[in-house]
């Protein structure tokens, strides 16, 4: 990784600056202003040494009355920020974020920061990576940062969402197809683990992949060779797999909805990402690079007050970063001032009561043939379950012993029945 420079006037100005950034994991050394950075270094000036920066650099001003702000870089000259007291934690967050490699994931916590050191180990070998956590906590972000950070980085990252595609195309997209192997298929298609070749694939939402496919895939990783539909005559591959799911796969196999052997294929070095509600400090930093992700080219960056900001890190994040990322933009584009204040943060809170789900309304069993009694009693199962847990389908599917998927089906086959 990059290490950043600091210069003396920088560092005396605001000490707080190099201990930051050490905690979050990103290397400072001390520079000479007066001699030449290398090419593409990045440097911490204080705001009094502009012209000895570069384009590259970030000015730093910091004081008791000093009203913040951030100019991004453009036009030759570099960034500068500022900022008083009373704002200096979020100051720190968004100089974190200016100096951050950019496939690196935005931390705030130590904990985080030893996470990402772990992660960088883990990409220096080849090992297959099983990456678990709730949904939008971050893992593709960490599966890009594992290939970012290995040997493999010049070559592709794929990634590919299991839940996402049908259960018949998933194979073909996956291994590839021959010519004619199937209806439609008028030429052939090398799949996505040649695609990757020489590099990573990322396998997400691993959790739902069918059975039968999975004893394919094991046979993908264990012998670093796919067969595509209808060839007779498997391809070797060189790839690294990362696989992610937001269910405990241990619990799977146990349930018999994952094989075991695949498991242990997958399990070799498993990374566990906690839900954003345990990391504190790491909503203020996401929170940084979501502000600035969302400000466009020539724009103010909009600066959350003291308030905004303990309103933000005192939310539970059931739907983790992509719900902070819905918020940011949200008040973004509403807020009535140039910074944002905590009444611009539209919060949901998730009712506990479940949801009027008319499609599941209770059906009592009728006489009638074995089939109709079955389907009544599917229909009233999925209903409880979902009355049960709130409305979550993933947890309703986990208690009925299905993948979502399966269950968005019956739930769309129930709906035709009753508008029937």
């Amino acid at each position: 990784m990059n290490v950043i420079g600091i210069s003396a006037r920088a560092a005396q100005q605001n000490p707080a600056i190099s201990a930051w950034l050490a905690g979050v994991g990103i290397a400072v050394r001390p520079v000479d202003v007066a001699v030449a950075p290398a090419r593409d270094e990045v440097r911490i000036l204080a705001a009094d040494e502009i012209s000895r920066a570069t384009v590259r650099d970030i000015l730093v001003e910091t004081g008791e009355n000093v009203v913040p702000a951030v100019i991004l870089s453009s036009k030759g000259m570099p960034a500068r920020i500022r900022f008083g007291f009373d704002d200096m934690a979020f100051g720190l967050a968004l100089l974190a974020e200016l100096v951050r490699p950019a496939a690196r994931p935005a931390v705030g916590e130590p904990e985080s920061a030893i996470y990402l050191k772990l992660a960088e180990k883990v990409a220096g070998s080849d090992a297959t990576v099983l990456v678990l956590g709730e949904t939008g906590t971050g893992k593709e972000g960490i599966a890009r940062f594992i290939h970012t950070s290995s040997p493999r980085a010049a070559k592709p990252f794929v990634a590919v969402n299991c839940a996402a595609l049908p259960d018949t195309m998933l194979e073909a997209i996956l291994f590839g197809h021959a010519k004619g192997a199937f209806t439609g298929a008028a030429g052939a298609s090398e799949g996505l683990f040649r695609a990757a070749d020489g590099g990573t694939l990322f396998l997400d939402e691993i959790a739902e992949m069918p059975i039968a496919l999975q004893a394919k895939l094991l046979r993908a990783v264990q012998e670093r060779e796919v067969l595509p539909v209808g060839a007779t005559q498997p391809v070797k591959v060189d790839v690294r797999i990362i696989a992610a799911a937001n269910r405990e796969l241990a619990i799977e196999v146990q349930e018999g909805r994952f094989r075991a052997d695949l498991y242990w294929r997958l399990n070799v070095m498993p990374l566990a990402l906690k839900p954003l509600k345990a990391r504190r400090l790491d909503i203020r930093a996401i929170t940084a690079a979501l502000i600035l992700r969302h400000t466009r080219e020539g724009e103010s960056v909009a600066w959350p007050t003291a308030n905004a900001l303990d309103r933000l890190m005192a939310h539970e994040w059931p739907g983790n970063v992509r719900e902070l990322d819905n918020v940011i933009q949200r008040a973004l584009l509403l807020r009535m001032g140039t910074r944002i204040e905590a009444d611009d943060l539209a919060i949901e809170v998730m009712a506990q009561a479940a949801p009027q789900f008319s499609v599941v309304a209770s059906i009592a069993p009728v006489a009638g043939n074995l089939a109709e009694v079955a389907k009544a009693s599917e229909m009233e199962a999925i209903r409880v379950a979902l009355e049960e847990t709130g409305g979550r389908r993933l947890l309703a599917a986990a208690r009925l012993g299905i993948s979502e998927r399966t269950l968005r089906y019956r739930l769309a086959e129930m709906r035709g029945l009753k508008a029937a």
